[in-house]
């Protein structure tokens, strides 16, 4: 089974620049996407064969997720039934007969961190509902995670040690996510390949040089990281400030 995982930064914006030829050529099973930033009848496309779930924010043109499936769901959640989160639709939900599929765009910190103290009640909370989750059956939590969670993540870790996604009170919640029985897939396979990227700045050419961040992931419960095949990053897939990810498992 294939997965992917892509911040558009913009559903609309990232059509435009090649999404549907990626989509096309990978062949995903599951295909989630995070920052869709519109509402699905928005877009009158569509992928023959998928099934597709959409979470937009209340707020128009932010946030968002959604999921294209060739699997049939048993049941589709959308967010994790907290109204003060749940407004700004970060979160799907997809239970299958052996596993669930948690999409994910966690809050960013913001410049100067005006946002942490809710970041960091977010991080309890979507712990708090994966932890349940996995008690039931194995989960996938797939998206942008939004924070580097240690320093081989990050190009440049002394000098974004206060930024946001790279601050000690978010790569701690990161922690407490990972050892609630949780085990990042590529970190698992590549535990010392260095710069391993998902997002670059737009800013002086930070793509072109490498100097990114990995704040993508895709996570499964302890007891599936034996079935993981493979845990990519397509980091020369255009589009977004982020690149996609994929995971081959079972």
């Amino acid at each position: 089974m294939k997965l992917i995982s892509w911040n558009v930064n913009g559903f609309k914006s990232c059509v435009s620049k090649g999404f549907s030829e990626f989509f096309n050529s990978v062949d995903a099973d599951i295909f989630c996407i995070q920052e869709t930033k519109m509402q699905q009848n928005q877009t009158a496309l569509s992928f023959t064969g998928y099934r597709e779930y959409w979470n937009s924010a209340v707020k128009k043109g932010y946030s968002g997720t959604a999921v294209f499936t060739r699997l049939e769901p048993v049941t589709v959640t959308f967010g994790i039934n907290i109204m003060e989160h749940d407004r700004e639709g970060r979160v799907i939900t997809l239970e299958f007969d052996g596993f669930f599929l948690v999409n994910v765009y966690t809050p960013n910190s913001q410049r100067g961190l005006l946002r942490l103290d809710y970041r960091l009640h977010w991080d309890d909370d979507f712990s708090a509902y994966v932890e349940g989750l996995n008690k039931t059956k194995p989960v996938i939590v797939c998206g942008d995670i939004n924070v580097a969670h240690e320093e081989i993540d990050i190009k440049n870790p002394k000098s974004n040690r206060r930024n946001a996604g790279f601050t000690d009170e978010e790569r701690g919640k990161m922690t407490v996510l990972l050892s609630s029985g949780l085990t990042d897939t590529f970190r698992y396979l590549y535990p010392d390949k260095s710069d391993a990227y998902t997002f670059w700045s737009y800013m002086l050419r930070a793509r072109e040089r490498n100097i990114g961040w990995r704040i993508d992931y895709f996570l499964v419960s302890d007891r599936l990281k034996k079935y993981v095949k493979d845990s990519v990053i397509y980091s020369g897939i255009m589009g977004s400030d982020h690149c996609p990810i994929g995971l081959e498992i079972f």
